[in-house]
């Protein structure tokens, strides 16, 4: 991304966001790189008064934050039913087991398809920064998803299966950073990240108490609440 940075391209990027201190530092990271819309699509949080609170702040984050470029916040519908239906049969699964797997996919896959309708260049998720999820795996999904969705195929759901397979593959469709321009516009291409390296992780939880930002301690569904995933 330094190179983006040298060159002053600025490809167009949805980044899910699944809150606003998960969002803090990597809109600070990506700013000067990407022309950005912050997707908050989240059916996992099961109660409204908590989904309306983490999107509350990701408007205000983002109205307060002093930042390279202007970012808009675009908000996705509040489907816990979906959810729910997800997660049938997985009610008992372990944290970041086949439920959760499943639910990164089920936000991506949601993601994917509207920046495939908005024409965006890339799309890529806030889930990475998390200590507690695993990159590698939530890439993969996002891999999984923007084949699919290029092909145009229908059910886009996937499992911890597709995961390994795709693993294991070592085929990834990642963007050429050495080459800014090699990226095809408009493709909605999933953008690779680990967003908690190099302190990401650590310079979000500053950035939290600097703005004053809610930190909730579960990932939003009751399965989780007891048991902190976020």
């Amino acid at each position: 991304m330094n190179v983006w940075r040298d060159d002053r391209v600025h490809p167009s990027l949805l980044l899910h966001s699944c809150c606003a201190p998960c969002s803090s530092y990597c809109i600070t990271y990506l700013a000067d790189v990407f022309d950005i819309t912050l997707y908050f699509y989240n059916p996992n949080i099961t109660e409204k008064s908590e989904y309306d609170h983490r999107l509350t702040e990701l408007v205000r984050l983002v109205r307060e934050m002093p930042l390279a470029r202007k970012i808009y916040v675009e908000p996705g519908p509040w489907e816990p039913d979906r959810f729910f239906e997800m997660a049938k049969g997985l009610e008992d699964a372990p944290e970041r087991g086949e439920r959760c797997v499943r639910c990164y996919g089920m936000r991506l896959e949601d993601t994917a398809r509207v920046a495939k309708d908005m024409g965006v260049d890339f799309f890529a998720t806030t889930l990475t920064l998390s200590p507690l999820k695993n990159s590698k795996v939530i890439n993969a999904a996002g891999e999984i998803i923007a084949e699919k969705i290029k092909k145009g195929t229908k059910g886009l759901e996937i499992s911890s299966k597709d995961i390994s397979e795709k693993l294991t593959s070592g085929k990834w469709n990642v963007a050429d950073l050495k080459n800014p321009g090699n990226y095809e516009k408009g493709a909605a291409a999933y953008l690779d990240t680990d967003f908690k390296k190099n302190g990401g992780y650590q310079r979000s939880i500053e950035l939290s108490h600097e703005y004053g930002l809610y930190r909730q301690n579960y990932c939003g569904c009751l399965y989780s609440k007891n048991r902190p995933s976020a």
